[in-house]
């Protein structure tokens, strides 16, 4: 080193320089910065999107009681539907969204746990290369088509089955199982093949048959995912609205029975939001019937979260 003043500058101005190199933000780190602030801005707008909504919804549902008074235990528990005329009984809507949804996850869940274990336990190979391109595309079948389908096929065979006129919740019921069905079996084959290997192992040479240890070990131990499935299934068919408003009658009135025809909360809101004037008592009870639906899943929601708890602390033990 030159014992010059060159030199001694050399030696003063290097620290300061390595100091403003570490304050100093590099090309990594910029993009760093860039690449967090858009994860942020993203979820702010994703956050702000579903408040606004749960916002909109509720002060939209909630005015049929705080502006037209409408007593809120005559709306859930009330039985005629004819919001024009001052009669606002949500019940039947009601007692056939969840008529529809439960009879169409106990129609699909037994084919879809079937179909799962010939996927997984029975036919992997065959399974995955027949079996998941069938299920594929039927997730991919718009609903329109569904009820077309149900409209021409499923109600005609009902009324030649059992009489009437074809429309009600069993021939929804059969449209619905159809559009559930992937969903449950796309869920339950990922629970099947989420059970640790040694589980079947260990049955297998405890003696075990291959059924047994199907029934016993594994279909035990997937039972929490096998219900978030089956959940998720009912959510799917609670909310759909389209294929059912095809095939089930719309008619507002309390459901008799299987075959007679009936509403739901989502075919009421699609057949009548296009006929009534913004801020009226009929408009306002439809809001209140998408309240309802809200808050239906967000029930479905929490209830997968519970269940999926349950499960991911019952594998720990």
């Amino acid at each position: 080193m030159e014992q010059t003043s060159s030199g001694f500058k050399q030696e003063d101005t290097q620290p300061k320089d390595w100091a403003q190199q570490l304050h100093h933000a590099t090309r990594a780190t910029r993009e760093d910065w860039l690449g967090r602030g858009i994860s942020y801005l993203c979820i702010g707008v994703i956050i702000l999107v579903v408040a606004s909504m749960l916002w909109f919804i509720t002060s939209k549902g909630i005015a049929t009681f705080t502006q037209n008074h409408v007593n809120i235990g005559q709306f859930l528990t009330g039985t005629n539907w004819a919001p024009d005329q001052g009669k606002n009984g949500a019940l039947p809507m009601i007692l056939g969204s969840f008529a529809v949804t439960f009879a169409a996850a106990i129609v699909a869940t037994p084919f879809a746990v079937g179909t799962a274990i010939f996927m997984t336990e029975i036919s992997p190979k065959r399974g995955r290369k027949v079996l998941q391109p069938v299920i594929e595309l039927l997730v991919g079948i718009p609903s329109v088509v569904y009820g077309f389908i149900g409209l021409a096929v499923v109600v005609p065979f009902m009324r030649h089955l059992v009489g009437g006129s074809g429309f009600g919740i069993i021939s929804a019921t059969f449209v619905l199982f159809v559009m559930v069905l992937p969903t449950i079996t796309t869920m339950t084959v990922d629970s099947l093949r989420a059970v640790p290997r040694f589980y079947k192992e260990a049955s297998l040479a405890l003696g075990a048959t291959r059924w047994q240890t199907v029934s016993r070990v594994i279909l035990r131990a997937a039972t929490p995912g096998i219900l978030t499935a089956i959940i998720f299934g009912m959510a799917r068919a609670f909310g759909e609205a389209l294929a059912v408003q095809m095939v089930i009658g719309n008619a507002a009135v309390m459901p008799k029975n299987l075959i007679s025809p009936a509403s739901t909360l989502t075919s009421q809101l699609t057949t009548g939001i296009g006929d009534t004037i913004d801020g009226t008592l009929p408009n306002n009870a439809l809001w209140s019937l998408a309240l309802i639906l809200l808050l239906m899943s967000l029930f479905f929601n929490a209830l997968v979260r519970v269940i999926a708890k349950r499960g991911q602390l019952s594998h720990e033990r």
